[in-house]
């Protein structure tokens, strides 16, 4: 199947079955982020800027959420 042609097919979804699939879409997109985020983390890709926001926070330079 083709990207054109699974686009056809969700514009063909009735309104309850388009809110399902945009609901279970949106949950695996989340958990893709997921994945890439802890992949990133145990190869160390977010350790320079995890030292940043130490140092930033170390020197004041954050302020309450």
């Amino acid at each position: 199947m083709t990207i054109t042609q699974l686009q056809q097919q969700i514009t063909q979804l009735p309104p309850d079955k388009l809110r399902y699939f945009a609901d279970w879409f949106e949950d695996y997109l989340d958990a893709q982020w997921d994945d890439q985020i802890e992949d990133d983390a145990r190869a160390g890709r977010l350790d320079e800027a995890g030292r940043r926001a130490d140092a930033d926070f170390e020197a004041g330079r954050c302020t309450p959420l």
